[in-house]
């Protein structure tokens, strides 16, 4: 059913509640944005859905989704949000909460750079960064955005190509102080592997990534690739890392440079959330951010 065959009017007020519930999937998350409460956030759903004469969302497998009906609302929402701030400042500044998902090294090294430089530019802007290594999966969480390791294959989200990274081989100079120096893959079974929990692991990429050495033996294993390094340092064996965490460190040596395995970082978001300025503007960053660094994701 079309917006334009509604029964009646629909309330603006309740078009940008539904444009709250839309975004994140969840009544409590957009009280919370909007500063009402649930009970006034579901009234208002309603009413909008009488005035639409039709279903404006429904329930998933772990939050609330459009409708297509929801969608077309859901656009017009959009334009008196948009109406709205032009009218607040001659330059509309960006402002509110983008709530992000990324791995680990991801977080550290090239978001928290990109959405400062976009955050001294509009400080009425806030991101939230939640760390993870995990399939993508907009339903389930909280996110706007979620960078993923793989390309991700879900319905009624982009996916979006950000860049390669690489993972190498590396010790630390004790540890090769104390061990033979392995000159070939053969030689890898002698050394144990610092890498991820095989059994946490929900990565089909980075699963993959230890096929060259099954019969390395494992050491100390984590599901944060941040002690990966950190215990790679401390000499507890080999680890399989990201060259552009492993770089940094002086006391880390790359070994069997032939080993290489080429990852590549995807972003996900929900059309409607990447029509959201706010939004769009930190992908543009993190796009930026990764074209720029290029030869640090890749270990050059």
């Amino acid at each position: 059913m079309s917006v334009t065959s509604a029964t009646s009017r629909p309330s603006p007020d309740d078009l940008l509640v539904l444009l709250a519930v839309g975004r994140t999937g969840r009544y409590v998350s957009a009280a919370e944005e909007l500063g009402i409460n649930h009970t006034t956030i579901s009234r208002r759903i309603a009413a909008l859905e009488q005035a639409l004469g039709g279903r404006v969302l429904i329930r998933g497998a772990s939050g609330w989704e459009l409708t297509d009906l929801g969608r077309e609302a859901l656009t017009a929402a959009e334009a008196i949000e948009s109406a709205v701030r032009s009218l607040t400042s001659d330059t509309p500044a960006l402002e509110g909460v983008v709530r992000m998902s990324a791995t680990d090294g991801f977080s550290a090294y090239v978001a928290a750079p990109a959405i400062a430089a976009v955050q001294r530019r509009h400080p009425k802007l806030s991101v939230e960064i939640v760390t993870a290594t995990r399939l993508a999966s907009l339903q389930r969480s909280r996110s706007d955005i979620e960078v993923v390791v793989g390309k991700p294959q879900l319905r009624r989200a982009r996916a979006i190509e950000l860049g390669d990274y690489t993972l190498g081989l590396y010790a630390s100079q004790d540890y090769l102080a104390r061990h033979p120096v392995p000159v070939s893959v053969e030689e890898l079974s002698r050394h144990p592997l610092v890498y991820f929990i095989d059994s946490m692991l929900q990565v089909d990429d980075l699963d993959l990534a230890p096929t060259f050495a099954p019969a390395m033996r494992e050491s100390i294993s984590s599901t944060n690739v941040f002690v990966h390094v950190e215990a790679t340092r401390a000499s507890a064996g080999l680890g399989l890392l990201p060259c552009f965490m492993a770089d940094r460190h002086a006391d880390l040596t790359r070994v069997l440079p032939e080993i290489s395995v080429r990852l590549t970082y995807w972003l996900v978001a929900r059309p409607e959330t990447l029509r959201r300025p706010e939004v769009a503007a930190i992908v543009e960053a993190l796009r930026e951010q990764v074209d720029t660094h290029r030869d640090m994701l890749m270990g050059s």
